[in-house]
């Protein structure tokens, strides 16, 4: 969203609803629609230090990691990822930027690279389902926390405001969004496995600009 804020994206694909909704109030994208959408889960070690494997509050599961102080790798990265664990962690009432110590991690890199410091490290860490099926370097990591409806992980697409930046490919940029959200996008989408898992559930509303 920064980088479309700046004008150097023509299209932002983003998973921040409330992020994305603001960008549009300030009329730096044109229009948001829904895409498809999967889920966040809470990976750890399964020696699991919190106790928290198998559980489905993702609110009770932070507090056990917060109250242990096991291991936890952050993203650090202001993506919808981190925007999505800082959110969890106020829904858990936890203070993250008054409780983080030594043992909350933030690298300040993507999804694999956190899943690569967790792994190596034996910490918890907020990844999307769709990273998580894709990763193969996972060690002791498992799923601990999942089905969560709090874990929900939407995701939309804006044509950045050519308004704002003349030089945004608008044409294209809106072509490529009509493409996504049809019928043969929509697809595209739900066609889209590894291991025979679908990554993404498309659940855009056919709507074009």
């Amino acid at each position: 969203l920064d980088t479309g804020r700046r004008g150097d994206a023509d299209v932002v694909f983003v998973h921040a609803k409330a992020q994305e909704e603001k960008f549009i109030e300030e009329g730096f994208g044109v229009k948001r629609f829904d895409v498809m959408y999967n889920d966040f889960v809470l990976v750890g070690p399964k020696s699991d230090p919190a106790g928290v494997s198998g559980t489905k509050d993702i609110a009770a599961a932070l507090i056990a990691i917060e109250a242990k102080k096991a291991a936890f790798v952050s993203r650090g990265d202001r993506s919808g990822t981190h925007s999505a664990e800082l959110s969890l962690w106020k829904t858990a009432g936890i203070d993250i930027e008054a409780a983080k110590g030594t043992w909350y991690k933030e690298i300040g890199q993507g999804m694999g690279a956190a899943l690569n410091a967790a792994a190596a490290m034996n910490a918890y860490t907020l990844s999307d389902r769709g990273t998580w099926l894709s990763f193969k370097n996972r060690g002791e990591l498992g799923i601990a926390v999942e089905g969560d409806k709090r874990l929900f992980n939407q995701y939309g697409v804006m044509l950045v405001n050519p308004r704002k930046h003349p030089s945004v490919k608008a044409e294209a940029g809106q072509r490529f969004i009509n493409w996504l959200i049809s019928a043969e996008g929509q697809k595209a989408i739900s066609e889209y496995k590894i291991d025979g898992q679908q990554l993404f559930f498309p659940n855009a509303q056919h709507e074009r600009s």
